[in-house]
């Protein structure tokens, strides 16, 4: 498939309908919004307008902006490039978002991935997460490469591995002669039934351990479980780092997207 084609089987099987909601979130549909949340102590929020903003953008803005600080939440308003309108970011940054890293959306035919070879060091071992403890693990890496704390990664696995264990699969690739050491790559993938798209997620990896084959590994057997599994399609929000790692194995960047975060720490 060309990747005109794939952004709109994108479009139509998984923004639309919103297939790639976190299980367990609250979803609604407002108007133009599709919304997802979840309250509590941890809790978030995630917004798209995949359908445009209609006649008056700012004030469907102004909706969902007071619909979260009323319940104190923070939360993601992640736009495309082909959203109307054009100038969607221009307008959220006027109504108090912060724009984070733009990054590449990354799609293409699980098949083209399996052409591959992949390898790992004679060292290393990829295995599949088995509880809280590798959880922990896994959370300890991703703040070490972004700082992004260990609270909410590790518990966030852990529950939505322990509710819907169907839908996620959680691997790491460790030292085989250091198995209590530091994990040196973790990476999931999730599976959104009647799609046949599965998606692809984390793939850090610690800065000893980079171009040693580790990322494509994990990327490569993720995608054969897709394939057993019944899928046909991989998606990937990819950073720059990873955006040529994916290309070059065969999937294709289709468009960028933008996230814009909002917090009510910020008002």
């Amino acid at each position: 498939m060309t990747p005109d084609e794939l952004l709109d089987v994108f479009h139509r099987r998984i923004r639309l309908p919103d297939a790639d909601t976190i299980p367990g979130w609250k979803v609604e549909h407002e108007g133009f919004v599709h919304r997802s949340y979840v309250e509590g102590a941890e809790g978030a929020g995630f917004v798209e307008t995949p359908r445009g903003l209609g006649d008056d953008p700012d004030a469907v803005i102004a909706g969902e902006l007071a619909f979260f600080q009323e319940r104190g939440l923070p939360f993601e308003w992640k736009t495309y490039a082909y959203d109307e309108p054009a100038d969607l970011g221009e307008r959220l940054i006027r109504a108090g978002f912060s724009q984070e890293d733009p990054e590449t959306l990354i799609l293409g035919e699980v098949d083209r991935i399996l052409e591959r070879p992949s390898a790992l060091p004679s060292k290393a071992v990829l295995r599949e997460a088995e509880g809280p403890e590798d959880f922990h693990r896994i959370a300890v890496l991703m703040d070490t490469l972004w700082h992004s704390g260990l609270t909410g990664v590790e518990e966030r696995l852990a529950a939505e591995a322990r509710m819907f264990p169907e839908r996620l699969s959680v691997f790491l690739v460790e030292d085989g002669l250091k198995r209590e050491g530091p994990v040196a790559s973790a990476a999931w993938i999730r599976f959104h039934p009647g799609t046949g798209f599965a998606s692809l997620w984390g793939g850090g990896t610690l800065p000893e351990w980079r171009r040693q084959g580790l990322y494509s590994t994990l990327l490569v057997h993720r995608a054969r479980l897709a394939k057993d599994r019944g899928y046909e399609f991989l998606r990937v929000d990819a950073s720059e780092d990873s955006r040529p790692i994916l290309q070059k194995l065969g999937l294709y960047g289709v468009t960028t997207t933008t996230p814009y975060e909002w917090s009510p720490e910020t008002r």
